[in-house]
């Protein structure tokens, strides 16, 4: 049986358990002896192990876990009769008063607030948007051909996109270091594989040319014997070779999977993928003012043990993203839980809003939604129904799906229920190229 239910704070209740010993007692009992029929012990056989000594090795264990088990079905029993919406774990405490025939814990946990929206109408969401044009479909096409360039010699000094030949040597203070010095090595000009004072130093030289010059490592340098350090190179130009983009032609088109060969299609299916991409980035800039604005419309308490939860989770990927990166000792790294905390209690606070702005707006992932979400992903991929089957046939993969669904309809619900002004952006803007 439970005993009154006394809030302690707006969100945190305590619900007072009492167990009957007797009860307790009796299903230890019936579980040490069905322990007891198969129990296994030196000097006897299965089965007929002493009961006594079966108390003995298995009485605390088996009565813990009666216990806990009891505990547990008393407390969710509770729940549902009085409708409480627990959120997080509970805590169990012993009472301190407790009688002879009874035990007594208190459960003590929050539950979930009750959430009232505001006026949608006077929120302001903007909605990004940016057209492809033949300016960056053709933009497209010509990194395309540079990826594919070929080189060849040329008598002058070198330049942006060239690729040089070198020998190089590192001093520092007049003593060769590890990693310094390099035969027939080869690099292109401005594509970032070399510290920018090594290729500027390159820049401009002719074959047979020597130099030498200062390189001062970045503090933050892979390499930590050199990194602070201030080095002199000396290099020597051995080839310089100037890039030699294919044409645009059939040959071409078909390089890159257009199996018409035409340069109109291979156009089109720039055109496509572009859109695709743009569509992609348009929609999560969008999808980020929704959420900011949504946080604003509905003010609450935030549960406690849901942000530690989810403060918990963001640090461990936190870690796990260090490890990735190639972080040694990441597991003794001490990562202060207030860093999380803001973003913690934003992603609670956002989850909270968008479930029950789903609830109430019937906002659920339709199964049609869905099959077109999957089969528009799987334009994108050589064999579309290998795709389709791949999600189709895991349960959390369509899970994962039904998920961005629900974002995606939350975020339509929104723009159509706001006010909503357009952002337009360039698209080397929107892709981050300036």
């Amino acid at each position: 049986m439970s005993e009154n239910t006394q809030p302690v704070s707006s969100l945190e209740k305590t619900i007072s358990l009492k167990l009957s010993v007797d009860k307790i007692n009796s299903e230890v009992e019936k579980r040490l002896k069905s322990v007891a029929r198969t129990a296994r012990m030196p000097g006897f056989r299965p089965g007929k192990v002493p009961m006594k000594m079966v108390v003995q090795n298995y009485g605390p264990q088996i009565h813990s876990e009666v216990l806990n088990d009891e505990i547990g079905r008393t407390f969710s029993e509770e729940v549902t009769k009085q409708e409480l919406r627990v959120a997080g774990t509970p805590r169990i405490e012993k009472a301190k008063d407790a009688s002879d025939d009874a035990f007594e814990f208190d459960a003590i946990f929050e539950v979930f607030p009750e959430i009232k929206f505001g006026d949608f109408g006077a929120l302001e969401v903007e909605k990004t948007i940016c057209n492809v044009s033949d300016a960056e479909v053709d933009k497209t096409i010509e990194i395309l051909r540079k990826q594919r360039a070929s080189f060849a010699e040329v008598d002058r000094g070198s330049q942006e996109e060239d690729k040089v030949t070198l020998d190089f040597l590192g001093k520092i203070d007049d003593v060769a270091f590890p990693g310094g010095t390099a035969e027939d090595f080869s690099f292109v000009i401005g594509k970032g594989q070399m510290l920018p004072e090594f290729e500027a130093a390159s820049k401009g030289m002719k074959v047979g040319e020597k130099k030498t010059f200062p390189l001062a490592f970045p503090e933050d340098y892979h390499g930590k014997d050199v990194a602070g350090k201030t080095a002199q190179f000396e290099i020597t130009i051995k080839k310089v070779e100037a890039p030699k983009l294919p044409e645009l032609n059939e040959e071409f088109a078909k390089t890159m999977g257009i199996a018409e060969g035409t340069i109109e299609k291979l156009r089109e299916d720039v055109r496509t993928n572009l859109a695709r991409e743009v569509g992609n980035r348009v929609k999560a800039q969008t999808k980020q003012s929704v959420m900011d604005a949504l946080v604003k419309v509905a003010e609450f308490e935030v549960p406690k043990a849901l942000v530690s939860s989810e403060t918990t989770e963001l640090s461990a990927r936190a870690r796990e993203d260090l490890r990735a990166r190639g972080m040694q000792g990441v597991e003794n790294i001490q990562l202060p839980e207030d860093l999380f905390t803001a973003q913690a209690e934003r992603r609670v606070r956002l989850g909270l809003i968008v479930s029950e702005l789903v609830k109430v707006q019937n906002l659920q992932a339709k199964p049609e939604q869905v099959r077109a979400f999957i089969e528009e992903q799987a334009q994108s991929y050589e064999n579309p129904a290998e795709v389709l089957q791949w999600y189709f046939q895991d349960r959390s993969r369509l899970a994962e799906v039904e998920a961005v669904v629900l974002e995606d309809n939350v975020v339509e619900w929104t723009l159509s229920n706001t006010k909503v002004v357009e952002k337009s952006l360039a698209f080397d803007e929107l892709m981050g190229n300036k």
